[in-house]
Formats: structure tokens, C-alpha cells, sequence
């Protein structure tokens, strides 16, 4: 798995991004800051917790909102597919974010107990911008 700094992010290829980490005896802080650390202005925050061990969340993809997602506590899996092929992230350290740009089919599987989820994204919800069936994905993403 390739670790990026913020800098070299590209705006069209998943990425993980190794986020500012200051280490100290009472505890590690990291930072995500928008146009930053994150690609993107950030416009939500949301977060996923009490998913059951082991358990899966449907994937689906968006128009034009990006994302970061970070294991905030415990770990899970992020499985992508960008119209080309499949890539499969583990995420388990709260400085690392994996980054999804827009047009990327995203599931969350895989959960250990009692983890967090933190998503930064890019725009406000707007059900319009969601893709939940992976077969008008491929042909959105085809179109392209």
C-alpha cells in the first residue's frame, strides 16, 4: 500500500494520505485540515460506529463528491472499484486517510468491534449525487 503526503495527492486516484502525527506520552493527536491534508474543501463530517464485528455496509458511489475516510478506532476494510479494477484498503491507524475521488464504487467491510469510521466530504448531502446501483456505476463510469 502507497503512503502519499498531503502534497502529492492526486484529485482522480484513491489514495492513502499519512496525515500529521505529534506523538506524546498522553497521547498521539493528528489533524486533518481542509485543502490541506484533505483534497477538498470539507462541507460534512459524519461517522459510523456500533457496525456488528465482521459486518459489511453497502457500497455505492457519488457524482461528484470526494471523500476521506479514517479509522478513527479498531479497523475495517474499504473496497473500491474505479471502473477499471478492485483495490482493497485496510484501515487501522487514525493518521492515515484514504482518500476517494469522485465516480469511485466504495464499501466498508469487514469491521472489527467497536470501530469508528470518520468520513470528511466534500460536499453537503444531496441524495441526487448518490449511485447505489453498481450496475448504472459501470455504465455512469463507462460514459465517462
Amino acid at each position: 500500500m502507497e503512503i502519499l503526503r498531503k502534497t502529492d495527492i492526486m484529485q482522480d486516484e484513491p489514495r492513502i494520505i499519512s496525515l500529521s502525527k505529534i506523538p506524546d506520552p498522553r497521547g498521539n493527536l493528528s489533524v486533518i485540515e481542509e485543502c490541506t491534508d484533505a483534497p477538498f474543501k470539507i462541507n460534512r463530517v459524519y461517522w459510523i460506529s456500533d457496525v456488528p464485528g465482521g459486518a459489511e455496509r453497502s457500497g455505492h458511489a457519488y457524482h461528484e463528491n470526494m471523500e476521506l475516510i479514517v479509522a478513527l478506532s479498531g479497523s475495517f476494510e474499504v473496497i473500491i472499484y474505479d471502473g477499471v479494477g478492485e483495490q482493497k484498503f485496510l484501515l487501522n491507524r487514525a493518521d492515515n486517510a484514504l482518500f476517494i475521488p469522485k465516480l469511485t464504487w466504495r464499501k466498508l467491510d469487514n469491521f472489527s468491534t467497536n470501530s469508528v469510521a470518520l468520513v470528511l466530504a466534500s460536499m453537503f448531502y444531496d441524495e441526487k449525487d448518490y449511485i447505489y446501483s453498481f450496475t448504472d456505476f459501470k455504465r455512469i463510469k463507462n460514459e465517462k
